[in-house]
């Protein structure tokens, strides 16, 4: 049965998410920081548009990424090594999730409201929520941003300009993350795109068991200072 939240600090466990459709977990609530958080580390995330009220899922199987099985196909390494592009972490955070957001309402419509938009950043503020951005020259064409907790990165959304753009981003995170100790991105849901990166789907208690264990363990110092990121 779907749990309706009120105004305490709690979810129900994602044991009692629903099968059909999968995941979904409970109604309601907010999108303050501190629920946001308590949701991230007990593997709950909001989805919603903006005709729906407030949804809270954590679907069973999960979709994860090990920073060091990213698939780089040999057009994404030869893209890479041309020097086209710069890539950047924590530079422009609100314009990544504005174009996230941009880039689903013109095609299928957006999770990322207002509301979501304001929360992500006030997590940015934080310290919590981070971008990493690709450029060409000073146009901002890729991007992507989640939630750090620990040695695990919850991604949220990416975006791109220029072909191959997120491939590239997710690209700049997972070897960043290898360099500073970080051992699996939540992706969430599998599609086709994350897939074709070596993204693979685990079963929901074996992601809450590497939750718990990793968002307990610290990356190593600097990991998140605002700065050029390098391939």
């Amino acid at each position: 049965m779907l749990t309706l939240l009120d105004n305490r600090l709690w979810f129900p466990d994602p044991a009692l998410a629903l099968n059909d459709p999968d995941g979904l977990l409970a109604m309601g609530g907010d999108l303050s920081p501190e629920r946001l958080l308590l949701a991230y580390r007990m593997g709950i995330f909001p989805w919603f548009d903006q005709s729906q009220p407030l949804l809270w899922w954590s679907p069973d199987p999960r979709a994860v990424l090990e920073p060091a099985q990213l698939h780089i196909s040999r057009s994404l390494a030869k893209l890479a090594r041309r020097n086209q592009y710069h890539f950047t972490l924590n530079t422009a955070f609100d314009r990544v999730i504005r174009a996230c957001r941009q880039l689903r309402e013109h095609r299928e419509g957006t999770w990322i409201t207002p509301g979501i938009e304001q929360a992500y950043c006030r997590l940015h503020q934080q310290g919590h929520a981070h971008s990493v951005e690709v450029w060409q020259e000073d146009s901002l064409v890729a991007g992507l941003y989640g939630i750090a907790l620990g040695k695990l990165f919850c991604g949220e959304s990416m975006f791109h300009r220029v072909d191959n753009g997120s491939k590239l981003a997710m690209l700049a995170l997972c070897r960043h993350l290898s360099r500073h100790g970080g051992e699996l991105v939540d992706c969430q849901l599998p599609n086709p795109h994350l897939m074709s990166l070596g993204v693979t789907s685990w079963p929901r208690t074996r992601f809450l068991h590497k939750l718990k264990e990793l968002q307990q363990q610290p990356l190593t110092h600097g990991c998140w200072q605002p700065g050029e990121l390098m391939l």
